[in-house]
C-alpha cells in the first residue's frame, strides 16, 4: 500500500485527486499509476484504469486473474467494473469512500466474476485526500 500511497502523492503534487494504484503478480509489481484526469482531460484516466491498462500490456493479456490490486481509495463504479472485467481476484483498499461505500458490484450474483475486497482503513490514505480537498476549497 505504501507504493500506492507514493503514487497518490505524485497525483497530489500535480493537482490531481490523490489516488494511487498498484498491481502485483506473484509478489512483483507489474504496474503502478495515479490519477491523470486533469492533465489529460480524459474522464477515464483514473489510477485503477491506468494501472489495469499497464498490467494488461505487461502480461500480454486482458485477464489479470493472478494479480492483486492495491488502491488508496475505494474504487468508483467505473473502476470497479474495470477490475471485474480484468478478472482481478482481490483488491486491497486503503480507505473507504463515502460515495461508493454502499455500492457493491464485486459480489453481485448477476455478474460472472467476483472480486474479494479487503479494507485497510489506513489513516495515511484518508489524510492525503482530506488535505487535498481542504486546499481546493
Amino acid at each position: 500500500m505504501q507504493i500506492a500511497l507514493t503514487q497518490a502523492q505524485k497525483a497530489f503534487s500535480k493537482g490531481e485527486v490523490p489516488i494511487g494504484a498498484v498491481i502485483v503478480n506473484n509478489g512483483k509489481i507489474i504496474s503502478k499509476a495515479y490519477n491523470k484526469r486533469e492533465r489529460t482531460q480524459n474522464a477515464l484516466n483514473h489510477a485503477e484504469v491506468i494501472a489495469i491498462n499497464k498490467a494488461c500490456r505487461r502480461m500480454k493479456s486482458w485477464r489479470l486473474d493472478d494479480c492483486i490490486m492495491y488502491v488508496t481509495l475505494q474504487p468508483c463504479v467505473m473502476c470497479a467494473g474495470a477490475i471485474l472485467n480484468a478478472r482481478i481476484p482481490k483488491v486491497i483498499i486503503g480507505t473507504r469512500s463515502d460515495r461508493t461505500n454502499e455500492i457493491d458490484v464485486y459480489q453481485n450474483n448477476n455478474l460472472n466474476h467476483k472480486t474479494e475486497i479487503e479494507f485497510l482503513d489506513d489513516p495515511n490514505c484518508s489524510e492525503i485526500l482530506k488535505k487535498f480537498f481542504a486546499e481546493k476549497r
